[in-house]
């Protein structure tokens, strides 16, 4: 995992520099101040360059000189990036090796440090965000600490869902299923109003195999971008993977969803009727459709009126190809 914030590392690194050279012109800061300057400047520049060992080396000497960060508050990002260059030295294949394990012990302590030290809420829910990625099954492999911070991620921005998303994924690999549905919850009532959520949380009841509760969240998504064709769209490729899927359905089941399905797609196709996804699929349920009627006359309009969209698809891939669609 490397740093997200790569505008901010940037910007902090372009301050330092010039505070650098602005204290070597005035001598405005202590002797330790400006050999935390240099060094933060140092590690940066090992940073950029993922030599993580010499990042280590440089930042080390910033945070040995922390005085100084009452002068300058940025240098207080030098713990997240001495954090981050260690977790960057760890490698899980290697866990049980006392030199690997070292890395992201101190990853994990300047990643805590930077979170409690450092003032910039932006920086300080990064920092946590990593602290607890170092907590997760890929690394050390340790829920209880990692709930913890990640209720401190909630607490620290209540009203971002995607925290309790994060949280809601970790009671899910645990086998809380309880506990990961009400996070999942509670992301919803921080922003009813965004579909990604209710995307996400249709994509929790899938994994567990709630049909009924997916496709409510998948409807009750699109409903909120009622002029984006793709949430009827996902919608009705639900509804398709359902009917041709589960062999327990009964005919007069698998119909149902099959219609749900065509309706979904002519949503999408009102809005946009050039959708070719759109099309294939409706092709596919169409034809599906026309695998459980009974009657001749109705399954041979269904192939007819799939065979079309069928070649309405081909014709559009055809004028893509060529450069004239």
């Amino acid at each position: 995992m490397t740093i997200r914030f790569r505008a901010a590392s940037a910007s902090t690194m372009a301050l330092v520099l010039g505070l650098s050279m602005a204290a070597a012109g005035c001598g405005k800061y202590s002797v330790g101040t400006l050999k935390a300057i240099k060094a933060f400047k140092d590690g940066n520049v090992a940073y950029a360059q993922k030599d993580w060992k010499k990042a280590v080396e440089k930042y080390e000497v910033v945070v040995e000189h922390e005085d100084s960060f009452t002068d300058i508050p940025q240098l207080a990002t030098a713990y997240f990036f001495l954090g981050n260059s260690y977790d960057q030295l760890y490698k899980p294949a290697k866990q049980g090796d006392a030199t690997n394990d070292g890395y992201i012990q101190k990853a994990i302590e300047y990643y805590r440090k930077a979170a409690d030290k450092n003032q910039d809420k932006a920086w300080k829910k990064s920092s946590l965000e990593y602290l607890a990625a170092a907590y997760g099954s890929d690394k050390l492999n340790d829920p209880e600490k990692a709930e913890k911070v990640y209720q401190e991620i909630i607490t620290l921005d209540p009203n971002e869902p995607a925290n309790y998303l994060a949280l809601a994924k970790l009671y899910e690999d645990s086998g809380r299923y309880d506990d990961a549905e009400a996070q999942y919850d509670k992301a919803t009532q921080a922003k009813p109003n965004d579909p990604s959520v209710l995307a996400a949380k249709a994509s929790y009841y899938n994994r567990q195999g709630d049909f009924p509760k997916t496709i409510a969240a998948l409807e009750a998504a699109a409903a909120l971008e009622p002029n984006n064709p793709e949430g009827y769209h996902r919608v009705a490729v639900f509804y398709w993977d359902k009917s041709r899927g589960d062999f327990r359905l009964s005919d007069a089941q698998k119909r149902d969803y099959i219609e749900k399905g065509l309706a979904m797609e002519d949503k999408a196709l009102g809005l946009n009727a050039d959708y070719t996804e759109a099309m294939t699929y409706k092709n596919i349920l169409l034809r599906m459709k026309a695998n459980i009627t009974k009657d001749p006359a109705e399954q041979k309009r269904l192939i007819e009126e799939a065979d079309k969209l069928r070649n309405k698809v081909i014709d559009a891939q055809k004028r893509k190809q060529t450069g004239k669609g």
